[in-house]
């Protein structure tokens, strides 16, 4: 028997995860970019376990573009703001285990 509770939480988390994706890509453009010849994402620089945290999460998103905030930190600041804000939303904190990080369909 399924467990409900269990199905029910994890779907929640997944679809948050889908949610957040949705929102720094498609809404906000952060959606990975070839960078030395190789296509990135953000999802390619996770962890194969333990926490991750929203600082960590948008540094990722900034490498996966390409974009070193450090060379115009005034520049990218309300960017990174931003998306910093969209993991604690979306996530419900400012840390999340990477199992909560996958896609919906993974």
């Amino acid at each position: 028997m399924v467990d409900l509770l269990w199905y029910a939480r994890t779907m929640n988390e997944q679809v948050a995860f889908d949610a957040m994706m949705h929102e720094v890509c498609v809404e906000k453009g952060w959606c990975g970019s070839v960078v030395g010849g190789e296509r990135r994402h953000v999802t390619d620089f996770l962890p194969a376990r333990g926490e991750v945290t929203a600082d960590q999460f948008v540094m990722w998103l900034f490498a996966a573009d390409g974009v070193d905030p450090s060379d115009d930190s005034a520049k990218w600041q309300a960017h990174y703001d931003e998306l910093r804000e969209a993991f604690v939303r979306h996530m419900g904190g400012d840390k999340a285990d990477v199992e909560r990080l996958k896609w919906y369909d993974s």
